[in-house]
């Protein structure tokens, strides 16, 4: 071993594995940063004075007798106003051809917020989308992710989120987006000229798959940086969780870690919680909510990853195609959002959590008629009512493509109910229906 200014170098690798590389040395901490044979790795595992450090770029082609250079501290990010609308890697080095960012070095990966320094979420986030406004709204300072298959437009639904929610900042953590995800993530955020409020860290698919353990450690210094100093609303979309936690997967089993559930590492509920729990709501103001996607093989809910992270987050977000309208939607059913009664009715309209019930009470209506249908039994005049009234709530309320404010949403549903329904048929409170239901012209 040798010291060049102060930085430790060793050049004596004890094991190599696909994704880690292990060595002997003293005074080396947890997450600190190495570079191994010129690639940027990180310390994993200590035992004793026997190193495991996991290795961003693979470790293909790293002799035994490599230079590994250890860096005294774990990874940072340089925080300013300048990284607003621009684009990193994983790393935090721009992609953009734009120039280095200038500013202060912070730690990523630091704790979360203690909870005596938290506020009750309260603040409602307007999307824009009725499928999450209407039915699942959203709260300052919440983490919720959206379920969804791999085959559907998750990645045009989080830009439709990043151009449409009110919030100071949007910060976008990509992890394993294809290029062409990229490119449409960037041509979306350039057109709409919306690029001064949003942030992103990217990993794509081109990239090595361990380089994506960083990204949301990236996304969320930047937004402790806008949310704690600059106490703004920011809004991290991490996309997708899954990609995330088969690159945690990938480290663990080359550990020789005995893997879970679904050969995930034992860690999961953990590695998930450390990112979800740094959602928060300051007293002072500045908050920072998370909505992340994880995307679901063949459906399967029960599956480790989604499993892990429903416990964490404050309910979820469902995306399916609707047959009737061939549209995608957010599914009323298996949507659901912990922290809405938080806002709804108190920071939106009155009439808001009654429309909304009722609303989702007449579509399980008409779900029940369509079940008839398909048994062959015959249908009343109010089950053909309740069909019809599903569609149009399909076409004008849930499908992703609506774009519309909170009270016109509620008008829309007011609508809806005229045209398909008499006022006893809704249930809702006589005085809201007095005020709210459409008069004839």
């Amino acid at each position: 071993m040798e010291t060049k200014a102060f930085q430790k170098i060793y050049t004596k690798i004890t094991q190599i594995t696909k994704a880690t590389c292990s060595l002997h040395a003293t005074d080396v901490g947890y997450d600190e940063i190495a570079v191994v044979n010129g690639r940027m790795a990180q310390v994993v595992k200590i035992i004793g004075d026997e190193i495991t450090l996991q290795v961003f770029g693979g470790t293909e082609g790293i002799p035994t007798n490599a230079e590994v250079i250890f860096l005294g501290r774990p990874a940072t990010l340089k925080v300013s106003e300048e990284l607003s609308g621009r684009f990193f890697n994983a790393y935090g080095d721009p992609i953009d051809g734009g120039p280095e960012i200038e500013g202060e070095e912070r730690q990523i990966g630091g704790p979360s917020v203690n909870p005596v320094r938290r506020k009750q979420p309260s603040e409602f986030i307007p999307t824009g989308i009725a499928g999450i406004d209407l039915n699942n709204a959203l709260v300052t300072g919440q983490k919720i992710p959206f379920f969804a298959d791999p085959d559907q437009p998750f990645n045009q639904v989080m830009s439709m989120v990043a151009l449409r929610a009110k919030a100071d900042k949007i910060i976008l953590g990509g992890m394993g987006l294809t290029n062409d995800d990229y490119l449409y993530y960037k041509n979306v955020f350039d057109n709409a000229g919306a690029l001064d409020r949003i942030i992103s860290f990217v990993n794509t698919t081109e990239d090595p798959p361990v380089e994506r353990l960083l990204v949301p450690d990236m996304a969320l210094t930047a937004a402790e940086y806008f949310a704690v100093d600059k106490k703004q609303k920011v809004l991290v979309l991490l996309t997708d969780m899954t990609l995330f936690a088969d690159a945690l997967s990938i480290v663990s089993n080359r550990m020789d870690q005995i893997p879970s559930k679904d050969s995930m590492p034992g860690s999961l509920y953990s590695d998930l919680a450390k990112i979800y729990e740094k959602a928060v709501q300051f007293p002072e103001g500045g908050s920072i909510t998370i909505i992340a996607v994880t995307t679901l093989s063949g459906g399967d809910i029960t599956h480790a990853i989604p499993d892990n992270t429903g416990y964490i987050t404050e309910g979820q977000l469902f995306l399916r195609k609707d047959t009737d309208i061939g549209k995608v939607i957010v599914d009323p059913f298996r949507s659901l959002s912990r922290l809405k009664q938080l806002v709804i009715g108190k920071k939106t309209r009155e009439d808001h959590p009654q429309v909304m019930n009722a609303a989702v009470r007449l579509y399980a209506d008409a779900a029940n008629a369509r079940t008839k249908l398909e048994n062959g039994f015959d249908l009343t005049d109010y089950d053909e009512r309740a069909l019809e009234f599903a569609k149009d709530y399909s076409e004008k309320l849930l499908a992703i493509d609506v774009n519309i404010e909170v009270d016109e949403m509620l008008s829309t549903a007011w609508n809806l109910f005229d045209k398909h329904f008499k006022p006893a048929e809704v249930g809702i409170k006589k005085d809201l229906v007095e005020k709210y239901w459409p008069k004839d012209n």
